[in-house]
């Protein structure tokens, strides 16, 4: 079966890729509401498992920005972060055969995601310094967080805000960084990373409060000022 990827080294590299990225955020509300049946990620899975190779450049586009912050803000190295990208969507193409959209396609690819980054880390010592850049080459701060944007913490929109968040956001344990990384950045509900990160439901949503609280403490001390 012919994939998209015969060329994925080249097709799912953040720098090469990312470039229409934030447009692309933009677009994403615009997307949704307009996204027919079958348009939707799980049939576009399917008709991908099914050869049609132009069904996977759609889901690329449409998760790429999202799933390759969701790698660098937990590893904290971009390199590390662009291998692991790229090993994702290989696991994603090689698995397509298996897909079944009882899941929706992004819980699935996360899922994916986090178990390459548990192995990245059951691998690696954690004394590699971070280098904080996105796949173009930006500053993350600058679009941190981009997902649910009608949340508090993400409508501070500054850079310097964005700066104190992902200070913020290293500061978490990193169970509770990954919960939050997966709310904001995987568009998950709690059911969903409960089952993604194996731990219970009351366990996932005890992790997201912690986490939410964690962060606006922090802030607050940063700015001296309460954040809604």
């Amino acid at each position: 079966m012919r994939t998209t990827g015969s060329d994925i080294a080249h097709h799912a590299t953040p720098r090469a890729a990312g470039r229409r990225s934030a447009t692309l955020r933009g677009m994403a509300e615009t997307d949704a509401a307009t996204r027919t049946d079958e348009d939707a990620d799980e049939a576009l899975m399917l008709r991908y498992a099914a050869g049609d190779a132009g069904a996977f450049d759609t889901l690329y586009a449409r998760h790429k920005g999202a799933l390759y912050r969701f790698i660098l803000r937990q590893c904290r190295n971009e390199g590390r972060a662009e291998e692991l990208f790229q090993d994702v969507w290989m696991k994603a193409i090689g698995a397509r055969e298996r897909y079944r959209p009882e899941a929706k396609f992004r819980t699935w690819l996360f899922t994916i995601a986090h178990n390459a980054l548990m192995d990245h880390f059951r691998k690696q010592s954690n004394s590699d310094a971070p280098a904080i850049v996105d796949e173009e080459g930006e500053s993350v701060v600058v679009h941190l967080p981009a997902a649910r944007t009608s949340e508090p913490l993400v409508m501070l929109a500054s850079k310097k805000t964005g700066e104190a968040i992902l200070r913020a956001l290293e500061q978490l344990p990193a169970a509770q960084r990954e919960v939050f990384l997966l709310y904001q950045e995987g568009e998950m509900s709690v059911e969903d990373i409960a089952k993604t990160t194996g731990v219970g439901f009351e366990a996932a949503k005890s992790r997201l409060r912690y986490a939410v609280a964690k962060l606006r403490e922090l802030l607050q001390a940063e700015h001296g000022r309460e954040v809604a």
